[in-house]
C-alpha cells in the first residue's frame, strides 16, 4: 500500500555533510516568506549554502500571518507543533498561538539566522521561465526586472490569494467592503449594521470579537460547519522556564502533540467509527450551546464531519445566540447600494460588508506564470487539476520545487510538519546536485503519473470526496489539496529522495 506511493524509496537517498565555504553552490531563488520560504532559507544556511535570495512581494515577512490580522486570528494547531523543529521557541505564551505571536516568531527567525541580507522585500515575481540551454530559471518581476537562478523554490502556500465572490451589485455597494484577509483597521465598526458573508475558519474567530461593537451583525452562511470547542489557556512562567532549561522536555511535548493529532486521521476515513463518535460530541456541544431549535437547525451540517474543515472555537455559538446577531441561510441574490437581498426577496440594510469567503486555494503558484522546458506552461499542464510528485516537483519543470504544493495540505495535523519534510527533501536534492555535479533534476512523467494515480486511489477512501463543497477540491470536484493518509507515510516518502525518479544532467 505504501510502496505504490513511494516506489523505489528504500535506499533511495544518502546523507550529506555540511558544504564547505570553498565549494561552489547553485544560486537558489525562494519565493515567499512564510513558514516554507523562511524554513527553507534556514536549513540552507545550516547546511552551509548561502547562495540564495528570498523574494517577497510585501514589505514584510510572515506570509498568511502577515496578511491575516483580523480580530481574534489564531492557529488551531498547538504552538509547539506550529513552529519549526530546527528553530524552536520555548516561551510560547499560550497553548494555541495567536497571529501577533506567530508573526513575531517568523520575524525573529529572520534575525536569528541573519536572513536579512538575503531578503528582497517589495519584489513580486510575475513570471518564471526555464532556460533550456543554460539550465536556469529566469525570473521577471512586476517592475520588469530580471533575475536568474539555478533552482527555484516556491513557498507561496495555498492560502495567499483572497477569494472575492461574484455577487451582483457588490461593486455598487455604498458602504464599506473588505475581505477578512485584508482587514480594514482604519474603519470603525462601532454602531454599524455589519454583514459577514461566509462562516468559515476566519469568520468563527472574528465574529465573537466584532459582535459586541457592531449595532447589529448578520452572518450569511452557505452551509453549516462542524464546530468543536477549543480552550486556549496560557502557559505558566514555570512551564516556559522548564521548556527553556530542558530542551528534551520541549521536544517530547511537541512529539506528544504530533501523535495525538496524527491519530485524528482516523476520523477522515469513509464510514469511520471514530468520526461517528466525534459527530455525537459535536451534536451534543451544539445542543448545549444553542437552545433555539430553529437556529440550531440552521447550524446543523448536512454532510459527514471532516468533509469540510472542522472549526475549533469556543465562543462562536455563544455569539450567534445574541439578540443583536442573526444567521441567514437564504442564498444572496444581489447587493444594493444600501443592503443585501436574499433569494426570498428580503432586503437587509447594511453599512459594512466583511467578506469571509476564503482563498483561491486550488490555483497553486498563481498568479506567477511558470514556463518550463520547450515552452511548457504549468497552468496548461494543470488544466484538469494540480498534480506533482510528492507535491514537490512537476515533470517538464526542472529544478522547480514547491513547498505546500498539491495534495500536501492536512485536515488533522500540522502543516509545518509537512513543510519540514518538503524542506528536507529539497535540501537533499540540492546537496545531491552539488555532490554529483548535476545542473538539473527533472522528475520523470511516468513516475509522477504513477504517484498521483496512487494518491487519488487513496483519496477515494477519505471523507473529503463526500458530497460537500470545500476548498480542498477544484471546480471539477477533484481533491487537489489534501494528503490522503497519515503524515507518517509522507515522512517516509520524503525521508530521502529516490533519484531514480529523476532525469538529470
Amino acid at each position: 500500500m505504501l510502496r505504490e506511493l513511494i516506489q523505489g524509496l528504500p535506499g533511495g537517498g544518502r546523507d550529506h555533510p555540511p558544504i564547505s565555504e570553498s565549494t561552489p553552490t547553485p544560486s537558489i531563488a525562494i519565493l515567499g516568506t512564510g513558514f516554507g520560504g523562511l524554513g527553507m532559507a534556514i536549513r540552507l544556511r545550516q547546511a552551509g549554502i548561502t547562495t540564495f535570495t528570498i523574494y517577497e512581494k510585501a514589505d514584510g515577512v510572515g506570509g498568511t500571518w502577515r496578511d491575516n490580522t483580523y480580530p481574534g486570528a489564531e492557529c488551531d494547531v498547538p504552538s509547539h507543533l506550529y513552529s519549526l523543529s530546527f528553530a524552536p521557541k520555548h516561551d510560547w505564551s499560550r497553548h494555541y498561538p495567536e497571529q501577533p505571536e506567530i508573526l513575531a516568531y517568523l520575524e525573529d527567525c529572520v534575525e536569528r539566522w541573519d536572513l536579512g541580507p538575503h531578503l528582497r522585500l517589495g519584489t513580486e515575481i510575475a513570471a518564471a521561465r526555464f532556460d533550456d540551454v543554460a539550465d536556469q530559471w529566469v525570473l521577471e518581476t512586476t517592475a520588469g526586472e530580471e533575475h536568474v537562478a539555478d533552482i527555484l523554490v516556491c513557498g507561496l502556500g495555498q492560502l495567499n490569494r483572497p477569494f472575492v465572490p461574484e455577487i451582483s451589485g457588490l461593486a455598487e455597494f455604498g458602504g464599506t467592503v473588505f475581505h477578512s484577509a485584508r482587514w480594514d483597521h482604519g474603519h470603525d465598526l462601532d454602531g454599524d449594521d455589519v454583514a459577514v458573508i461566509g462562516n468559515g475558519a476566519s469568520a468563527v474567530q472574528f465574529v465573537p470579537r466584532i459582535a459586541p461593537v457592531a449595532e447589529h451583525l448578520t452572518i450569511f452562511q452557505r452551509s453549516a460547519n462542524w464546530v468543536m470547542p477549543k480552550q486556549n489557556p496560557p502557559f505558566s512562567e514555570r512551564t516556559k522556564a522548564l521548556f527553556a532549561r530542558l530542551p528534551g522536555l520541549d521536544r517530547g511535548y511537541r512529539a506528544s502533540i504530533y501523535w495525538r493529532f496524527e491519530a485524528r486521521f482516523l476520523m477522515f476515513r469513509r464510514a469511520s467509527r471514530f468520526a461517528r463518535v466525534v459527530e455525537k460530541a459535536g451534536k451534543a456541544y451544539r445542543e448545549k450551546e444553542v437552545a433555539d431549535p430553529v437556529l440550531r437547525e440552521q447550524l446543523t451540517p448536512d454532510y459527514p464531519i471532516g468533509c469540510k474543515r472542522i472549526l475549533a472555537v469556543s465562543d462562536y455559538y455563544a455569539t450567534l445566540v445574541r439578540d443583536d446577531v442573526d444567521v441567514v441561510s437564504e442564498p444572496i441574490e444581489r447587493i444594493t447600494p444600501g443592503g443585501i437581498v436574499t433569494a426570498d426577496g428580503q432586503e437587509r440594510p447594511v453599512d459594512t460588508i466583511i467578506l469571509a469567503t476564503g482563498f483561491e486555494s486550488t490555483d497553486f503558484l498563481a498568479p506567477v506564470e511558470i514556463v518550463g522546458r520547450d515552452g511548457l506552461k504549468l497552468d496548461e499542464v494543470w488544466h484538469d487539476g494540480a498534480e506533482a510528485y510528492l507535491g514537490i516537483t512537476v515533470s517538464g519543470f526542472p529544478n522547480l520545487f514547491m513547498l505546500y504544493g498539491p495534495n500536501t495540505n492536512l485536515g488533522h495535523n500540522s502543516i509545518v510538519f509537512m513543510l519540514e519534510r518538503q524542506i528536507s527533501y529539497v535540501l537533499q536534492c540540492v546537496q545531491e546536485m552539488v555532490a554529483g555535479g548535476h545542473t538539473s533534476l527533472n522528475v520523470r512523467q511516468s513516475v509522477m503519473d504513477s504517484y498521483n494515480r496512487a494518491v487519488q486511489r487513496r483519496m477515494h477512501q477519505t471523507v473529503w470526496e463526500a458530497g460537500c463543497s470545500s476548498w480542498y477540491k477544484n471546480a471539477a470536484g477533484k481533491v487537489t489539496n489534501n494528503w490522503p493518509t497519515f503524515t507518517v507515510e509522507y515522512w517516509l516518502a520524503t525521508r530521502h529522495p529516490w533519484f531514480g525518479a529523476f532525469e538529470d544532467r
